[in-house]
């Protein structure tokens, strides 16, 4: 073999390690975490990437079997919360992208300037404001309080931007025509523009979906610890202050995961049927 086919082979052989290096990186924590919710706690703590011998659900039913009910309405609020904020955060910055879209570039570039603002600042700084708001209205350690909380800000910035991006691909024509036929904005946005955007709805579904379920900052500053828990600050509240019990906490963040990987396959799914009939179109 000659010097640069050598050096050659060396480089891709450096890529690939390199490549497996930050899989793996990325791949062991998910494994450790659901090879560990089927093992007991001996067998987590002396060994966490072992296969779990003997296989077993325990961890799981015990932490359904929590007197306190703690993974049961973690759950449900967590449910509650997240599909109440998606069904708002949909049409709202649909419709929102859809008028930003419709003015001249000076505003359109304003418009946008000041929902990027929204992505730029970090959720932690503008938090305490967000709270002291919620008391002067009344929502303050509700769940109408912690969903208004997620219709602003960054999340209504990420749906408007998308859907902002993706109508630039639509054809003016199909707008101008239906306003030759007497369709106002409202009108043709939820007769044309709406069932077009269906891709960069699920898109925008999908991500809202997850991060709002992963949300712990807002659920535990916004609720309280005395209102009720979201599944995610349910597992907070599941460690002891001296001893953790590791096989039960692996139960609760397992059965925490179940629902947002279900309704991401599924809206994977409706994702990419969204993406092929646009494509056709």
């Amino acid at each position: 073999m000659t010097l640069p086919g050598f050096l050659r082979l060396s480089r891709l052989a450096g890529r690939a390690t390199a490549a497996w290096l930050v899989t793996l990186a990325f791949i062991l924590p998910v494994y450790i975490a659901f090879v560990s919710a089927f093992k007991h706690q001996d067998q987590i703590l002396s060994n966490p990437a072992a296969p779990p011998s003997p296989f077993t659900f325990d961890n799981i039913l015990n932490a359904l079997r929590r007197p306190d009910h703690l993974v049961q309405a973690g759950l449900l609020n967590s449910v509650l919360v997240t599909v109440v904020s998606v069904l708002v955060l949909v049409p709202l910055g649909s419709l929102v992208g859809f008028y930003i879209s419709e003015r001249s570039p000076r505003i359109k570039s304003l418009l946008l300037a000041l929902f990027a603002l929204g992505l730029m600042v970090p959720p932690q700084v503008v938090l305490l404001p967000v709270v002291i708001m919620l008391q002067w209205i009344g929502l303050a350690h509700s769940y109408p309080g912690l969903i208004l909380s997620n219709v602003g800000g960054g999340y209504l910035s990420f749906a408007v931007f998308v859907y902002v991006g993706f109508l630039r691909t639509i054809p003016r024509e199909i707008i101008e025509a239906a306003r030759v036929d007497g369709a106002g904005d409202l009108r043709i946005w939820w007769k044309i523009i709406f069932p077009v955007v269906r891709p960069a709805t699920a898109t925008v579904a999908i991500f809202l979906g997850l991060w709002v379920w992963n949300d712990f900052l807002n659920p535990q500053f916004i609720l309280g610890p005395l209102q009720g828990q979201t599944i995610t600050t349910g597992i907070y509240v599941s460690l002891g202050a001296y001893s953790t019990d590791y096989s039960q906490l692996f139960g609760i963040m397992f059965l925490a995961a179940i629902i947002p990987l279900v309704g991401y396959l599924v809206s994977q799914r409706e994702f990419i049927h969204g993406l092929m009939s646009g494509a056709s179109k």
